[in-house]
């Protein structure tokens, strides 16, 4: 081994070139654990708690949306309850009411009828508006949901925007690679000397 190469010097005597020759891979993949280690281990680090926060950020905004969806469909259901209650409750007086009084049954069954006319209108109505009310409501969910969406859109571009301007160069890695190769072959020659 030459005296001039440098770990010779650091590893003593002992160490000859067939040991370096019988390590080879594995001497590269501890010079790149030396060098790149860190950095990988943070990159690693980096991409878990970004994955982390994303399944977070996924996971909170499908259960708020499940929970607006439960509230929305509760509200509707006690709605058409409410307006199903109001029918069968007037639907009965008016039955009681033709029973009851049998002298004024067409004069009785007229007015009902227009009751019954105004309900269903009013039904109607209250339907609509709880059709326009739900439909609002839906397009305001659509609304955040596309705004969530293209905030965790943008988040994701400006992360990876990052990481990959952190990213260190493919051809300055390849060509460092290559100078610890021939150095620790000693075949590294210095221009000048």
């Amino acid at each position: 081994m030459n005296s001039s190469n440098p770990s010779s010097k650091k590893n003593g005597p002992e160490v000859k070139d067939s040991a370096l020759e019988a390590e080879g891979p594995g001497n590269v993949d501890k010079i790149r654990d030396i060098l790149f280690g860190t950095q990988m281990r943070d990159y690693d680090g980096r991409f878990s708690r970004f994955e982390e926060r994303l399944l977070k950020e996924t996971s909170d905004l499908r259960e708020d949306t499940k929970r607006r969806i439960a509230t929305l469909e509760g509200f509707v259901k006690a709605e058409t309850q409410a307006l199903a209650d109001q029918i069968k409750a007037e639907q009965g007086e008016r039955l009681e009411a033709d029973k009851n009084l049998g002298r004024e049954v067409k004069e009785s069954t007229k007015a009902w009828e227009r009751r019954a006319g105004q309900i269903e209108e009013q039904a109607a109505k209250s339907q609509r508006d709880l059709r326009e009310h739900i439909l609002e409501a839906s397009k305001r969910l659509s609304e955040e949901l596309e705004q969530k969406h293209k905030e965790l859109s943008m988040r994701i571009d400006k992360e990876s925007k990052e990481l990959r301007s952190s990213l260190t160069d493919r051809a300055a890695l390849a060509d460092l690679f290559t100078e610890v190769a021939l150095r620790l072959k000693n075949e590294f020659k210095i221009p000048g000397k």
